[in-house]
């Protein structure tokens, strides 16, 4: 009887996974967004599903309230949704090395996050390659302490309004430090919240020559993706880039986050709907 009730089990275990497997559906090509609010009329011409902002211009997280309350109406103005936001620290606000200012950044950060909670924006992408870059001579180690700590002081804000950051790896030739998305997610892990975790730019991902592979690794903390090519950023579709490799491996570990374009734009108007449809044939070959 034992010998049965096992078998059922493990059968009933495998039916319930095979109908989640099922319950799946790769939904990429559906949740592709673009980075700009300028960007916002091409947005709507191309059907594309929301917007990427900026976080020193958008949500002026060292500006008052007020000030917000203006940059956030002309927002509404789009009609067009705002989920995300890049480019975080401004260049002068140093988090690691010995001119770092914890205290003004964990300011910072903490406004920015409730004022993109209060917008309805959903995810903070944290690169700033010139504010994290660890300076000639000064301890790699300590950089780290700096930036963790700054992470876990930025948490329970993040915790509390819902909103999450992602710190975003970038080529070496941009900053020395966290470069990889497994260096990006490692860091995540040890920030120790559900608030705080990774994204994979494929742009960067291809000029630090990181498989795509690296994806499944970080697949606890993967939550937003950016796209572009790799020779000259440019958008999807002019150089001919092949991405299904990161679309192969999104599609394994189950990804449900969003895509933003992040690319250098000659005509906007002209080169976004030759992107999308290249983003989305290839979307589909990996169905």
């Amino acid at each position: 009887m034992r010998k049965l009730s096992l078998i059922l089990a493990i059968g009933l275990g495998v039916w319930l996974c095979s109908a989640c497997q099922e319950a799946y559906t790769f939904r990429l090509d559906e949740q592709i967004g673009i980075c700009g609010l300028n960007r916002a009329p091409a947005a709507v011409a191309c059907g594309l599903d929301y917007l990427e902002a900026n976080v020193a211009s958008f949500l002026v997280p060292e500006q008052s309230d007020s000030a917000f309350a203006a940059q956030r109406a002309a927002a509404d103005g789009l009609g067009f949704p705002i989920y995300s936001a890049n480019g975080f620290f401004p260049k002068d606000l140093l988090v690691v090395g010995p001119d770092a200012d914890p205290e003004r950044a964990l300011r910072y950060a903490r406004t920015a996050i409730r004022r993109a909670s209060e917008a309805g924006l959903k995810i903070l992408v944290l690169g700033s390659s010139r504010s994290r870059s660890i300076p000639e001579g000064f301890s790699r180690e300590e950089a780290e302490g700096q930036f963790l700590a700054l992470l876990r002081g930025m948490a329970p804000t993040a915790e509390k309004y819902g909103v999450v950051v992602a710190i975003e790896p970038l080529q070496e030739s941009e900053t020395n430090f966290i470069n990889t998305v497994t260096e990006g997610a490692a860091m995540a892990r040890l920030a120790g919240s559900p608030n705080i975790c990774v994204i994979a730019d494929f742009y960067h991902m291809a000029r630090e020559g990181e498989p795509a592979d690296d994806i499944v690794a970080a697949a606890d903390k993967l939550v937003h993706c950016h796209i572009a090519e790799c020779r000259n950023r440019t958008a999807p579709g002019v150089d001919g880039d092949d991405f299904t490799p990161y679309f192969k491996a999104l599609k394994q570990i189950r990804y449900d986050g969003r895509i933003s374009l992040e690319c250098r734009w000659d005509d906007v108007s002209a080169q976004l709907p030759v992107a999308v449809r290249v983003m989305k044939e290839q979307i589909q070959a990996v169905k």
